[in-house]
This record gives C-alpha cells, structure tokens and sequence, in this order.
C-alpha cells in the first residue's frame, strides 16, 4: 500500500487525448519541470476540481516515468459531476492529492487480470509490470463496444482477450475464472462484474477494486468512539457518520469520496470491533479490526478507540 502523499499539487495539464468514445485522457506535470511523487501499479490521485468536487482516478501510466502523471476520465451522464468537469471545464491545471494504493500488485507467478470498461485504468500499469517481471498473464477486456475500450493499442503483448459486448455479449466469468488456480486474480469494472467475481472466485484469490460505491445494509446503532491523542469521547449517532462527528468536533482529517472507495479517509483502530462498510479492504484486512474508513464503516460494538 502507497503511503499517501498529504501536500496539495498543483499541475499543468500538459496534454488531453480522446483514448476512446467518451473517454478523455489528461497528461499532469509539474509546472516547473520537477519530478513527480513515485506511484506503483494500483494507485490512484484525487483531483480537485472545485472545492465542493474532489474525485478519484486510477494512474495509468508509466511508473518510471516520474515527469509525467497520466488518468483517463469516462464521461459519465448519470454521475456526480466530476466527469462532466473534466470533459467540459478543465483548465490548463489542476490541484492534485496523492497518490495512494488500495490495490497494489502482489507479487505471483501467475496473474488473471479482468477488466470492465474504464476498469483497465489501473489494470494497464500492472500488467506492464507482470511482464517484466516474467509473470504468467491473461488478460480478459469488456466493453460496451470496440470504440469504447480505452488504451488497447497499448497493451502489452500476450495473452489479451478483447471482448466488445456487441460482438460477444457479457463477459463469460464463468469460463474466464475456471481456470485461476494458483493465480492472483485482478479484477476493476462496474459494480455487477466486481460482484459476478466475487460470487466466482475464492477471496484469497481475488482483489478488487471498485469505482462506485457499495450498497449499504445491516442495521445502524449509535456509539462512542475515543481519540487516544487526545482522551475525547464523542458519540456517533444512528443518522451520522464517524466522520462527520469527527469534522463537527473539529478534528483534522482528510476525506474525499465520503463513500468508501477513495481510502482518504482510513484511520487506525487500537481497540473495538469495526462494521466494515468500505469497497477497500479484504476479508484479511477486516477480519484484524485495526484500520477503518470513517466516512462510511461503523462500530460492531458500543466504543472504538481511535488512533486520533
């Protein structure tokens, strides 16, 4: 996992490509020719369009190239807005945040990489870094069609499997993961191709990252949360979030998505049982109750102690 880079960035957008129908790719630079913060395959910046828009997207491009920083944006007509500023009101700079890693490449001998639409983003720089490590790979890439399928001039040779779904219909996961064993599976996309993977292949195996956020169930309770820094006790109501709480008592924390999927927010834990809601964390991760994201996860039990 990338430690997060907390310093704001301000960079040029050095150049803008239209990779794929709706898909603009931004170009980020140093202004004053510097090198970048290191990333590592996985990672993602948030970009800080407006003070009441911060959004996420994945790095895509080249880890040793540390001049330049590459994200690809999906317009998105039923988004937040994010999207729709990146297309249509995009200045020659942007504020940056990051870069951090919720899904950083494991090191295997084998990798089965699946990737839905805007999903190759982060896909793109590991199997770059498959290859030169001498890994085994597959890749497997849907899309609603051809034109709509990002970078696939740039994927590296191998086993690439590119399927437009008005030429082959939905992704077969079926026969895609009937044959991982052994293999670390890579699967980024819409939320029903996560699902679909997690119902397929076994959780040791799989890492997943999501670009919405999940749904939420179970029931909500209130319950205290202590700041061992500090010896402060506050309480979380039922119709409010840790975070939330937090920003109200005037502690300083960084957020962004408020949803989950971003990982600004994480926070370790000294002592409690946490109700994971986040789209970050494996069953591993959850299972050692030491780290939450404030913006959406809750307690399990009536006080957690944070390391705040």
């Amino acid at each position: 996992m990338t430690p997060p880079v907390d310093t704001d960035l301000v960079l040029t957008v050095a150049a803008r490509h239209e990779v794929a129908d709706g898909v603009v790719a931004l170009e980020l630079r140093d202004p004053s020719g510097g090198e970048l913060p290191p990333w590592e395959p996985g990672a993602h910046i948030d970009l800080l369009l407006r003070p009441d828009l911060v959004r996420q997207y994945s790095l895509c491009g080249d880890p040793a190239d540390r001049a330049t920083w590459r994200v690809a944006v999906l317009r998105e007509p039923d988004g937040r807005g994010g999207s729709a500023f990146v297309h249509d009101e995009m200045g020659a700079s942007v504020q940056v945040r990051g870069p951090r890693n919720h899904f950083a490449l494991e090191p295997a001998a084998r990798y089965v990489f699946v990737a839905g639409g805007i999903g190759i983003t982060p896909i793109l720089p590991m199997l770059r870094a498959a290859d030169q490590a001498g890994a085994d790979w597959r890749l497997v890439y849907g899309g609603r069609t051809a034109a709509s399928m990002a970078f696939t001039g740039e994927l590296p040779a191998g086993q690439v499997e590119l399927r437009p779904q008005d030429e082959h219909g939905l992704l077969d996961l079926d026969a895609v993961l009937a044959d991982t064993d052994g293999a670390l599976v890579y699967c980024c996309g819409p939320g029903p191709l996560i699902d679909a993977a997690l119902a397929r292949c076994p959780a040791e195996r799989l890492r997943v990252e999501r670009f919405t956020a999940r749904e939420q169930d179970g029931p909500t309770a209130s319950f205290e949360v202590e700041l061992a820094q500090s010896g402060r006790t506050l309480t979380v109501p039922a119709d409010r979030s840790v975070l939330d709480v937090l920003e109200q008592a005037g502690v300083d924390i960084l957020s962004s998505c408020r949803e989950g999927t971003c990982g600004t927010c994480e926070t370790g834990v000294l002592a409690g049982e946490i109700d994971h809601r986040d789209a970050l964390l494996t069953d591993v991760e959850r299972a050692a109750h030491d780290t939450m994201f404030v913006c959406v996860s809750r307690a399990a039990c009536p006080r957690l102690v944070l390391e705040l």
